[in-house]
């Protein structure tokens, strides 16, 4: 891989993204697998001198992703010691060559997290050159990750649960047509419970956030569901 030179990027600032996809019924996050290291992590990246902080990230996830338009939300910035630990990245660095211990990727980095919301349908990943796999993996059985990625995917899970309404961010998850009934399991899947579902679509039709459209024929049109957008 093309030596990253330091003078190319910002000292000591990098970002993390934790990817949120919606399968249907579960909530994923895409991580990364480490080449020849069998270590999970969140995809991430460096900042280059001349690009702003979102652009960067916007590349690294079309990059990763193959989209264009996904919604970010930069959510907290992670500094502690205790995700300071050379020794990790120069595993991840030693199969291409890197053995300088003095190396600018080895110092001390404080990580920009943001969390994106993607159509799982939509996406085929792609690992970098840094990685042998990326793939989509359960909320409630990750592996464990590097450094303080588990605590960062836990800080992101709980901002979007806290912003879930006010930020209208399950639209990202679903088609441009859905259900009542996929609304709500976008919203119990990010919460973690099961819903009431009178008590649900009164709330949700209370926020006055979606337009309706025909029903969805697939059987007896008694029971035929209406489909919803959210409104522009």
């Amino acid at each position: 891989m093309p030596n990253p030179e330091p003078s190319d990027f910002l000292p000591h600032i990098a970002y993390d993204s934790v990817v949120f996809g919606f399968s249907g019924e579960k909530l994923k996050i895409l991580l990364m697998e480490y080449h020849k290291t069998g270590w999970f992590a969140l995809p991430g990246g460096f900042v280059g001198i001349n690009d702003s902080l979102d652009n960067a990230v916007q590349r690294g996830l079309r990059e990763r992703t193959g989209l264009d338009e996904v919604y970010l939300e930069q959510f907290y910035t992670f500094g502690s010691m205790e995700r300071f630990k050379p020794e990790v990245m120069m595993k991840i660095m030693e199969p291409f060559g890197y053995e300088d211990k003095d190396q600018w990727l080895f110092k001390r980095f404080i990580s920009v997290g943001y969390y994106a919301l993607i159509n799982y349908e939509e996406v085929e990943p792609k690992p970098d050159k840094l990685s042998d796999s990326i793939g989509w993996y359960e909320v409630d059985h990750l592996p464990e990750l590097i450094l303080d990625h588990n605590f960062i995917v836990q800080k992101a899970l709980n901002h979007l649960r806290t912003h879930l309404d006010q930020k209208l961010l399950s639209v990202n998850l679903l088609p441009e047509l859905f259900t009542m009934k996929d609304l709500q399991q976008v919203y119990e899947a990010i919460l973690g419970e099961e819903l009431n579902r009178a008590n649900f679509q009164r709330k949700i039709l209370s926020l006055d956030i979606l337009e309706r459209h025909e029903k969805l024929f697939s059987g007896g049109s008694h029971k035929a569901p209406f489909l919803y957008s959210f409104k522009k």
